[in-house]
């Protein structure tokens, strides 16, 4: 099946994708979900970093106090 093809399919009730298409699609789909679960994690432990060090950094300075 060529991009062209798949890309020019539409799911709708009027007509049924075959199992290669189908299976392209869900291909497709599982691929897309899976980059943007990656990325998610990604700035999720960014940010999570991030207020962690602002923890470490307030601490430090109370620490530091006379």
């Amino acid at each position: 099946m060529t991009e062209e093809e798949l890309n020019s399919y539409r799911l709708t009730s009027l007509e049924e994708p075959s199992d290669e298409m189908l299976a392209a699609i869900m291909k497709e789909a599982a691929e897309d979900a899976r980059k943007r679960s990656e990325e998610a994690t990604r700035k999720f432990f960014a940010e999570l970093n991030r207020e962690a060090q602002k923890i470490i950094d307030e601490r430090n300075k109370i620490k530091n106090l006379p």
